[in-house]
């Protein structure tokens, strides 16, 4: 199923990307999804909420937290992803993805990634290459959670 975008959505994520390093940005992708395809209409950026590390610890706690912030993992609030779905169904739109980067490593996902992903949202990661960006990808993880599959990403004109 490929995910469309237009040119404008990919420069949104990778100035989120770019202006966040080194630090990993993270936000929604909303849009329609019909047959075999994902279409985004609107990219929202987000803070990311290990920035904010007692209350990312209380939400949802890392194993060490020194050694894993917001330089390595992100966190949506669950605030804004609760608003953000809300003010997308009043307006006929849904979330078909989110987005995160990766700060000097490639745009693949991690364990860690794919421990906290849900199948079928496509996933884009842009990497962030000593704060300019790189290489972007999308995946999407399987039914059974065993690992991502790389979706193909159209540039569209809008």
């Amino acid at each position: 199923m490929p995910l469309k975008l237009t040119q404008e959505q990919l420069e949104v994520i990778r100035n989120h990307g770019s202006r966040d390093y080194p630090n990993e940005c993270c936000g929604i992708l909303l849009g329609h999804s019909h047959d075999q395809l994902k279409e985004v209409t609107e990219v929202v950026p987000l803070k990311n909420l290990r920035h904010e590390p007692e209350r990312a610890q209380a939400i949802l706690p890392v194993d060490s937290p020194a050694a894993e912030s917001e330089r390595n993992r992100f966190l949506i609030d669950p605030k804004d992803q609760i608003r953000v779905e809300k003010e997308a169904r009043m307006r006929g739109l849904e979330v078909v993805g989110y987005y995160h980067s990766h700060p000097d490593h490639p745009a693949r996902p991690s364990d860690y990634d794919r421990d906290h992903g849900w199948p079928w949202y496509s996933y884009v990661i842009i990497s962030i290459q000593q704060g300019k960006a790189g290489e972007l990808n999308s995946w999407v993880l399987r039914d059974d959670r065993s690992k991502f599959d790389l979706e193909s990403v159209e540039a569209v004109n809008p």
